[in-house]
């Protein structure tokens, strides 16, 4: 007598359907086209899961250079000087900042600009 172990394979298709649900046409219905569009969404999930915290950083650096520029002073020179007056915020608070709270950003560039005259002081 052959054995199928149908339990088991019933369960693996309809989990495989129910992650196709949405799918066009044959993809969220007939289990072999399903699991080749779940795969393949899926190696696009993990690969833009990555992407989508590459672009946010792009834009955090967008966001501060323009404000950093308006405040007169370049991208590079405002992170130079935060580093050096040992500033422990990251890209997306300033970014925020930047973008909400002009007055907090004037004094991060104040910050930025008096550390980089010790830092020139001291070379």
């Amino acid at each position: 007598m052959r054995v199928t172990n149908a339990p088991a394979s019933r369960k693996r298709r309809k989990r495989m359907l129910k992650l196709a649900k949405g799918y066009r046409l044959k993809r969220s219905k007939l289990y072999r086209y399903a699991s080749d569009a779940v795969d393949h969404g899926l190696k696009y999930a993990y690969r833009d899961r990555k992407t989508k915290k590459r672009t946010y950083r792009y834009l955090w650096q967008i966001r501060i250079n323009a404000a950093a520029r308006a405040a007169g002073i370049t991208y590079s020179r405002f992170i130079e000087g935060l580093k050096a007056a040992q500033c422990s915020l990251d890209r997306k608070v300033i970014a925020d900042l930047a973008a909400t709270d002009t007055a907090a950003f004037a004094k991060l560039v104040e910050l930025a600009q008096g550390a980089l005259k010790t830092k020139t002081a001291k070379a």
